[in-house]
C-alpha cells in the first residue's frame, strides 16, 4: 500500500488532484465528463493503466512493480477553459507531469455519452512495492570488513541531450542522495566501495514525472544517464 493506506491507483489520482486543484485555482472532482455537468470547472477522471518499464530485481529485495495511470482533464462548461489554461501552462513550465494532447478522439466521447470538449490527457507514474522478504539464515561465520566510500558524479539528460535539473538521485537503502544542478549535473557521496565485489551501482532516480531506476559503472569519471519520457 502506498501513503496513509492508499493502493497506489488511489495515491497517484490523490497526488494530481492536489496538484490539479493548486494549478487551476479551484476544487477539481473527480468524475467521469457528463452529458449534462452542473458545475462549470474541470473534471478529473482515471481513465486506464499503462505499462511502464520495469528494472530487474537483485537479490532478495524485490523491484517495485511500475506502471502509469493515465487521467483525463476536460472542462464543464465555459468558466473551464481559463483554468484548463492554467494547468497546461503549469504542466508545461514545471514539467511535474506528462501532458498527452490526443484527448479529441470522437470514440472516447462516445463511449462517456457526451460531446466532445477541450481536455487533456494526463500520465501519472505509480508503483506496487513489495514486502522485502525475512533475512535467511546464516549458514556461515560471519567476516567483518571495512569498505571504503567514494563519490559518483555525472550529468542527467533527456531527449537531444538536454540537461534535467531538480532530478533526485540516490541510492537506494543508503541515506547517499542530492539532486541535479541547472546544467543536469550531480554529485554523489557516501558510495560504499567492495573491491572484492566489483559491479555496477543502482541509482534511482525521481521527478519531472519520472521514477526509474540506473545502473551505472562506478569507474566512469563522468556518468551520464539518459531519462527518455513515456512512450504514448
Amino acid at each position: 500500500m502506498s501513503d496513509h493506506g492508499r493502493g497506489p491507483i488511489e495515491a497517484a489520482t490523490a497526488a494530481l488532484v492536489a496538484w490539479v486543484t493548486n494549478a487551476a485555482g479551484q476544487p477539481v472532482p473527480i468524475g467521469p465528463p457528463r452529458a449534462c455537468d452542473d458545475a462549470d470547472g474541470l473534471t478529473l477522471w482515471p481513465l486506464e493503466l499503462r505499462p511502464a518499464r520495469q528494472t530487474r530485481s537483485s537479490g532478495a529485495v524485490r523491484e517495485p512493480y511500475r506502471f502509469t495511470v493515465r487521467h483525463l482533464l476536460c472542462v464543464t462548461g465555459p468558466a473551464g477553459l481559463p483554468r484548463l489554461d492554467r494547468v497546461l501552462t503549469a504542466a508545461t513550465s514545471d514539467g511535474s507531469y506528462p501532458l498527452v494532447l490526443e484527448a479529441g478522439d470522437p470514440p472516447l466521447w462516445t463511449a462517456f455519452g457526451t460531446a466532445p470538449r477541450p481536455a487533456l490527457l494526463i500520465d501519472v507514474p505509480a508503483q506496487v512495492d513489495h514486502p522485502t522478504p525475512a533475512a535467511p539464515p546464516v549458514l556461515r561465520p560471519l567476516r567483518l570488513r571495512h569498505l571504503d566510500v567514494r563519490s559518483l558524479s555525472g550529468r542527467v539528460i533527456g531527449p537531444e541531450d538536454q540537461p534535467l535539473a531538480a532530478m533526485r538521485v540516490e541510492l537506494p537503502g543508503t541515506g547517499s542522495a542530492t539532486r541535479t544542478d541547472p546544467d543536469g549535473r550531480f554529485l554523489l557521496v557516501g558510495v560504499p566501495h567492495d573491491p572484492e565485489q566489483p559491479g555496477p551501482v543502482r541509482l534511482r532516480l525521481t521527478g519531472r514525472g519520472l521514477v526509474l531506476t540506473a545502473d551505472v559503472d562506478p569507474g566512469e569519471d563522468d556518468i551520464v544517464i539518459v531519462c527518455a519520457p513515456p512512450t504514448h
